[in-house]
């Protein structure tokens, strides 16, 4: 598996504790709000830093494509 890839799980492994879903749940939004594309695209933005910046990125990217 690819450091892009293992980041992606990791990615979503803290949506879904941070919103208490299941993991169909948190693939559900990933695939709604395109986010697979959007942390692979910005891997080396995000990857180097903490959860709290990843989910509150990731949030505001879910807030953006709902509006």
């Amino acid at each position: 598996m690819s450091k892009e890839s293992e980041f992606l799980v990791y990615c979503m492994e803290i949506v879904k504790r941070a919103r208490g879903l299941s993991g169909a749940g948190v693939y559900e939004i990933f695939n709604k709000y395109d986010l697979f594309k959007f942390v692979t695209d910005f891997f080396e933005l995000l990857h180097v830093h903490g959860e709290s910046y990843i989910l509150e990125d990731i949030n505001a990217r879910i807030t953006e494509l709902s509006n």
